[in-house]
């Protein structure tokens, strides 16, 4: 009998310590990722490296114009013009997460990345994009209100209320991306580290782990009707209610100046939400095809780099500011 327990007992100690090993490797197996997206087309390297310098160029200069000129010009001290500015800071801060890494990739040849900068990068990134899709919809609500009940806007959309819609766009957006990258990063990847994209990004993770990921897309597809559908639904819903009132001004001049703030959100929204629902919410093949990835980039760079030209170039008093800024400098 006690033979036959210690027979028992080895048996259950080296199984339990093979498990722990084969545990241990799928988890440390995994140091560094390399990121060989649109490896396939190494002709077009050169041209997206100049490209993608060339816009993340344009994205801090006019993000960075944008969101001075809204600090510094006591006109632009308005709801408006405070979460314009945060969508600026996110714009800014999405890009050098993304595609200043990127960029470096391209001129040094070099495509690994660390596995906790990867989930760093990811964490930032999704983070910041989940927060403006909160933020698009808080800025329609805040026409929504300037336009039906203008009277009531100061009282309604008053300091404290919009500081804290802001805060909690950041809030919500920061703890969906946190709960999705340490769900996925914990799971065993099995010695899988190409990346068959140009970031780490989440859904070109999900394909290397080697273990069950239906809770990972379940949350995955829950937080996408949270942060993308319902957004959506809510900002068309605000502009259907805005229509009505517009169309009742009698001023050419006050008409033409709502619709230019309202085509410019629109504008931005259509761009932003068109290329996220593409990512997130089409079905999913088993490879990243170049179309992803392309997508990806839009997603990453085109929209944050139209946001300050779109909002500049239809609005008169961003323009009558930028003026105002240039000029003082000069004199200076």
């Amino acid at each position: 009998m006690n033979k036959t327990w210690r027979t028992r007992k080895l048996k259950f100690d080296s199984s339990w310590q093979k498990a722990q090993s084969i545990g241990m490797g799928n988890y440390s197996a995994v140091t560094e990722f390399f990121l060989v997206g649109l490896s396939q087309y190494p002709e077009v390297q050169f041209f997206l490296f100049a490209l993608c310098l060339i816009m993340y160029v344009i994205i801090l200069l006019g993000n960075s114009l944008l969101l001075l000129i809204s600090i510094l010009d006591s006109r632009l001290h308005t709801p408006m013009y405070f979460f314009l500015g945060n969508l600026s800071l996110l714009d800014i801060c999405y890009t050098s997460s993304s595609i200043l890494p990127m960029l470096i990739i391209f001129k040094s040849g070099r495509k690994s990345i660390s596995f906790m900068g990867c989930a760093l990068q990811m964490v930032v990134s999704l983070g910041l994009g989940s927060t403006e899709c909160v933020l698009l919809a808080v800025m329609a609500y805040d026409r929504y209100v300037a336009i039906c009940n203008p009277l009531r806007y100061p009282i309604i959309m008053n300091r404290v209320l919009y500081v804290h819609m802001a805060t909690w766009s950041w809030i919500i957006g920061c703890l969906n991306s946190l709960v999705q990258t340490v769900l996925t990063m914990v799971l065993p990847f099995c010695g899988n580290n190409v990346i068959d994209h140009l970031t780490c990004e989440i859904l070109a993770l999900l394909k290397l782990i080697c273990s069950d990921i239906s809770m990972n897309v379940l949350i995955m597809t829950v937080a996408s009707i949270v942060l993308l559908v319902i957004p959506l639904l809510l900002i068309f819903t605000s502009y259907v209610f805005i229509l009505s009132p517009i169309m009742r001004i009698n001023s050419v001049e006050g008409r033409k100046k709502v619709f230019s703030t309202c085509s410019a959100h629109l504008t931005v929204v259509i761009l932003f939400y068109g290329s996220a629902l593409f990512m997130y919410m089409k079905p999913k093949s088993k490879d990243t095809k170049a179309s992803d990835e392309i997508i990806g980039l839009s997603y990453g760079v085109v929209t944050p780099m139209l946001n300050p030209i779109i909002y500049s170039l239809r609005n008169k008093e961003v323009k009558e500011a930028v003026k105002k800024v240039m000029s003082r400098h000069l004199h200076l």
